[in-house]
């Protein structure tokens, strides 16, 4: 049951992502004292949801009973969740119900990252930006929405991602097993950090002198705290210097849910879906997500016991 300022949602479709595996997983073991010592302390995963509005909070306003909307809710691996009403957005008809499902965690942390680097739609004209992790769920948005503000972007990826990566807007595609994208001699007026596995020093070295760096992820692989103490000594060791460090804590924000919605309307973001599984899939989801192959995103279509599975 939705409480005062909640949305209760049928589900139609829900994204999978990292979050969601670090708090199935426990690892690394810093996020159990947010998410539960011995087992999950929410026993229903998911976070990112397409859904319909099916019934509304006694103090809920500006949406409709039956209308489609996406964003953030508690649980959305499931035929119906939760979500505060301020964490929804009205869905796009250009989108469908996976694409739209998936957009909320994704877009949200790659649209406040370039933000936070001062490019935004139509700002971007003339700046050089590097993304690493280009083919990921954040990477894949952040080439997108900073293509469309006029950057000229960099990808870092896999060659066998290449393609994919170049139908997102990238400008110059860097195969990272072939060609070590910070000793190219280019200096980067932004650097999107997603993957977190570089020194500090390399990623200064490949900005201009007043260029901004956002450290979007980190997966190091370490057990106990998995590198999420690395940006915080990033942002000491850069606390004097002319180049601007961005540790990015993502805020669910209905704003910039609309502002998403509204790019996918009118500025051709189109969240790409690597594969969708039913939700009885949800442990082969996490098994494809963590693969290594993924390219752009995964979705469960609840409504859906099939599914779309990669080939």
């Amino acid at each position: 049951m939705p409480g005062p300022d909640e949305v209760l949602l049928a589900v139609r479709a829900a994204g999978v992502s990292r979050g969601v595996w670090h708090m199935m997983t426990g690892l690394p073991y810093i996020v159990r004292l947010v998410g539960g010592l011995r087992r999950p302390r929410r026993a229903t995963p998911g976070m990112d949801v397409c859904g319909d509005v099916v019934q509304l909070g006694s103090r809920v306003s500006g949406f409709q009973l039956g209308q489609r909307v996406f964003g953030i809710a508690r649980g959305s691996f499931a035929e119906y969740a939760v979500a505060k009403a301020s964490h929804l957005t009205p869905a796009p008809p250009e989108l469908t119900d996976a694409q739209a499902a998936v957009t909320a965690e994704s877009g949200l942390t790659a649209l406040q990252a370039l933000d936070a680097a001062g490019i935004t739609t139509n700002t971007g004209v003339g700046c050089r930006v590097l993304v690493v992790g280009a083919a990921g769920g954040v990477g894949s948005f952040a080439v997108q929405l900073a293509a469309l503000s006029g950057a000229e972007v960099t990808a870092v990826c896999s060659g066998s991602k290449a393609a994919f990566t170049a139908d997102l807007g990238a400008a110059r595609i860097i195969d990272y097993r072939v060609t070590d994208p910070l000793l190219q001699g280019t200096r980067y007026d932004v650097i999107l950090d997603v993957a977190g596995g570089r020194k500090l020093s390399d990623l200064r070295a490949s900005l201009a002198p007043r260029g901004t760096l956002v450290f979007v992820g980190n997966e190091s692989g370490a057990k106990w705290t998995g590198g999420f103490e690395r940006p915080f000594a990033y942002q000491v060791r850069m606390a004097l210097r002319s180049q601007r460090f961005v540790n990015l804590l993502v805020r669910t924000d209905s704003a910039d849910l609309a502002r998403l919605a509204d790019l996918a309307s009118r500025g051709g973001l189109r969240p790409r879906i690597h594969a969708s599984f039913p939700l009885a899939g949800v442990r082969d989801a996490l098994e494809e997500l963590t693969s290594g192959s993924t390219a752009g995103k995964i979705a469960l279509r609840i409504d859906d016991q099939d599914g779309d599975r990669p080939s």
